[in-house]
């Protein structure tokens, strides 16, 4: 019949009609993080079953001191660097929650309350699960990421404090007030001290484990760099845990609105120090795109090339600090090239003499290094001309790096084609006195899926 093509028996209607679908937020999470919302909506339903079955809130005005507390510090949250984020208030108040063994009397010179009247770790779990909920819907409110999968670490990180410590408060502690133990609080710090240490290690090794399936590095170099930038803010965490648990104790649940001053210059303080690292990284991307507007490179180029380096450097084992400075370097490798006079074609820098090379990066280096901030990265731009074998110093791996992943995108561009990839390697393979073998293998590895840098 003519005119009687279904739109179903046309592929491009069908297309048109039909198109694919994003995968939903489900499908795009991995299995670590998966894995993480898992047990936290386990420990959850197991926390809201029990209290059920418990019928009643032990010290209610403990309870819900503690869980605007808690909901408090998560409106707060910080953003970290390296796409992280952390609750340092809430984490005082819920860890705080899961440690205290009692409140003063009226009348009774500080001595607590009977052990009866402290949470269990049911109703531990509880009141953070809640206070967590709360503080999170004004991000929500406002369009901002939930921070599900840190709520989540945290929250096993506190059940695991709270079914840790909260059995030892009738069976121990009790015992000891009632012998009248002058040296109670020596043993309360040292275990709570040991508690807190494990809940630091705990949630810094489920946070390695995601971030190692986030971005691709290796599970031990993941480990170290989270070890590495939270050792600081749990310390902080930690002896502020101690001190809310021991003034909470003696003075009462009006110690927790004295002590939120503290506290929250504390979070200011890294709270700034995230914001500069932030700055900086802004600039130095706005610097890179300077010789894509004058015409000397190729549009994307800096930001293919700083993708490339750092996900070579990931291979590689690199560390999170010395990544950083990779990506800097990567971004800005090309910034000497605005001293030409005439641009080079394509901006290809490879197919330049030895000379030119080494001319453009130490301009570029000079430069970065009038930041007064940036010197080892001008080191690594001014190295970057420099081959792989032969040259008296050896260039650093983050050099050479960089030499390999700008020869890479400057033959391939932003083209997927195999062959042209293919063809690219082949050729730095055939020169290994330019470029480090050991960095063309993992380059390898990682050109095909082009790994987005996270730092």
């Amino acid at each position: 019949m003519a005119g009687g093509t279904l739109a179903g028996h046309d592929p491009m209607a069908a297309a048109r009609a039909d198109p694919p679908r994003p995968p939903s937020y489900w499908q795009a999470l991995d299995s670590g993080r998966l894995l993480v919302m898992a047990a936290a909506i386990m420990l959850v339903a197991a926390a809201f079953t029990g209290m059920a079955i418990q019928g009643h809130v032990r010290n209610v005005s403990a309870a819900f001191a503690f869980g605007g507390f808690i909901a408090f510090g998560e409106v707060l949250r910080l953003a970290l660097p390296g796409g992280r984020e952390a609750a340092p208030i809430a984490m005082v108040g819920a860890m705080a929650y899961a440690l205290l063994i009692g409140l003063p009397t009226p009348g009774s010179a500080g001595q607590p309350f009977g052990p009866h009247i402290n949470p269990n770790a049911v109703q531990v779990i509880t009141v953070t699960a809640i206070g967590m909920g709360v503080g999170a819907l004004p991000h929500i409110a406002a369009g901002r990421p939930s921070g599900l999968t840190g709520m989540c670490t945290r929250l096993i990180t506190i059940a695991c404090l709270a079914f840790i410590f909260r059995p030892l408060v009738p069976d121990v502690f009790a015992h000891l007030y009632k012998q009248g133990r002058p040296d109670l609080w020596e043993l309360e710090f040292a275990i709570m001290a040991v508690l807190l240490l494990l809940g630091w290690l705990i949630e810094t090794t489920v946070g390695a484990l995601i971030r190692a399936d986030d971005v691709g590095a290796r599970f031990w170099v993941a480990i170290r760099d989270e070890m590495r930038l939270q050792w600081q803010l749990g310390l902080a965490v930690g002896a502020s845990v101690l001190i809310t648990v021991f003034a909470t104790e003696a003075m009462g649940l009006l110690e927790l609105a004295v002590f939120i001053g503290p506290l929250l210059v504390t979070q200011i303080a890294f709270r700034r120090y995230a914001g500069i690292r932030a700055t900086y990284l802004q600039t130095v991307r706005s610097l890179a795109r300077v010789t894509e507007v004058a015409g000397y490179v190729e549009e994307g180029h800096s930001r293919r090339v700083s993708h490339l380096a750092v996900a070579v450097g990931r291979g590689l084992g690199l560390p999170e600090p010395e990544l950083l400075a990779l990506e800097y370097a990567a971004l800005m490798h090309d910034i000497g090239q605005l001293s030409l006079r005439d641009a080079i074609p394509g901006g290809a820098t490879h197919l330049v003499s030895s000379a030119e090379q080494e001319r453009i990066a130490g301009l570029g280096a000079d430069v970065i290094s009038e930041a007064g901030v940036l010197d080892e990265v001008a080191d690594l731009v001014r190295c970057q001309s420099w081959p792989a074998r032969g040259h008296d110093p050896a260039p650093p791996l983050g050099s050479m790096i960089i030499k390999a992943a700008n020869a890479f995108d400057e033959m391939v561009g932003p083209s997927t084609d195999r062959h042209r990839s293919a063809a690219a390697l082949d050729r730095m393979r055939q020169d290994p006195v330019a470029f480090d073998t050991g960095v063309v293998a993992v380059l390898a590895e990682v050109a095909g899926r082009r790994v987005p840098s996270r730092l």
